[in-house]
């Protein structure tokens, strides 16, 4: 008898547990047919998140994100003009300015160098941005970004596009690493 009194109170106590959990749950979700806007209004004056990532990563603010970029291409630039990707007078920062990371940019420049193309041509058709440079000779030079891949294969339809892209990847992965990214 006293042993079936303990295993009542537990399941009583496992599913009263269970109820506030799920009922959490459901007010985070919001309330239903309200819509992605009345979900966030009423989740948003919680203070906890049920997401665990949220617990443990740290938030960069933009600032330190930029000033970081900056002092990764000052790095960089020296040794792009040594392998022969960026001329002497032009710099990482100039050259990459359009990109949104980095290693594409990198990636960019190698997949020029190593196939010949014009680098503003391949700028162009990978970030979709027509800077001040003449892109005249180009072919494919659209205002729509493409993959390395698809942008490579616009500009020489001859060349394993594919296996470029791959290659100027890893070319621009090694570089970043020996600069401490």
């Amino acid at each position: 008898m006293k042993k079936q009194w303990f295993l009542v109170v537990f399941l009583a106590l496992g599913l009263s547990l269970f109820l506030t959990v799920g009922a959490d749950r459901a007010a985070a979700q919001g309330p239903a047919g309200a819509g992605a806007a009345g979900a966030t209004t009423q989740s948003s004056h919680s203070s906890h998140s049920l997401n665990p990532i949220k617990w443990v990563k740290k938030d960069k603010s933009s600032t330190d994100a930029n000033a970081s970029r900056s002092e990764i291409e000052k790095k960089l630039t020296p040794k792009l003009q040594a392998r022969g990707l960026l001329a002497a007078n032009a710099n990482a920062t100039d050259a990459c300015a359009p990109f949104t990371a980095l290693n594409e940019c990198v990636a960019a420049l190698h997949a020029s160098h190593n196939l010949g193309l014009d680098f503003n041509c391949l700028r162009a058709d990978v970030t979709g941005v027509l800077t001040g440079a003449d892109l005249s000779g180009c072919t494919g030079a659209g205002e729509k970004a493409l993959s390395l891949t698809k942008a490579i294969h616009a500009l020489k339809p001859d060349a394993k596009a594919k296996g470029e892209a791959k290659n100027a990847e890893q070319q621009a992965k090694d570089d970043l690493k020996e600069v401490g990214v």
